[in-house]
């Protein structure tokens, strides 16, 4: 009896351990796309950085090198509503099925797709999206749209604690990347 008691209080602490890693991991204050952790240089593969037109107006996206200093602060808002009644769903700009609840966004001049730190400035929570389609631009419902720095997916804004008022001051900085050739 005297050898199975040791055994088990040698075993004790593990609970504690792993209650307090858990712990630890419950207050991280950034999320990242499909919850990897955030590294300082992301190796980027292929990018779109090719000159568009939308609405009749010419838009020419940063270069990969340009964007890696992009850092901006201004308006944000959330798109993804519309598309979740709508048949076959929305492709985004990069050719990807759009999920509204992703952390994904739209942005007319980087390059795609680039991840970008998107910080609400009103509460201070903090996501990395991927920047995956082309927006926000401005339209008869939406003139005041051209204003607008970032469109963020309804999940994106729902993190960043947005999603009912629908707009938010943010500040929005790209994570760096390097090539992968």
């Amino acid at each position: 009896m005297s050898q199975t008691k040791p055994a088990l209080l040698s075993k004790t602490w593990l609970l504690p351990v792993f209650l307090a890693a858990a712990l630890l991991t419950a207050c991280t204050t950034v999320e990242t796309v499909e919850k990897h952790p955030v590294k300082q240089v992301v190796c980027q593969g292929k990018v779109k950085a090719s000159p568009y037109v939308v609405g009749g107006k010419r838009y020419v996206p940063l270069s990969l090198r340009q964007a890696q200093r992009y850092e901006q602060m201004g308006i944000a808002s959330w798109y993804g509503q519309e598309v979740l009644n709508k048949k076959g769903g929305h492709v985004t700009a990069n050719g990807e099925a759009f999920n509204p609840m992703g952390l994904t966004a739209a942005h007319k001049h980087l390059p795609l797709p680039i991840n970008v730190r998107v910080t609400n400035l009103e509460n201070g929570r903090s996501i990395i999206v991927r920047v995956n389609d082309r927006g926000p631009f401005p339209s008869a419902d939406n003139p005041d749209s051209k204003k607008r720095i970032i469109d963020v997916s309804y999940g994106a804004a729902k993190k960043l604690g947005f999603h009912k008022k629908g707009l938010a001051r943010v500040h929005v900085k790209v994570i760096p990347v390097k090539s992968c050739n």
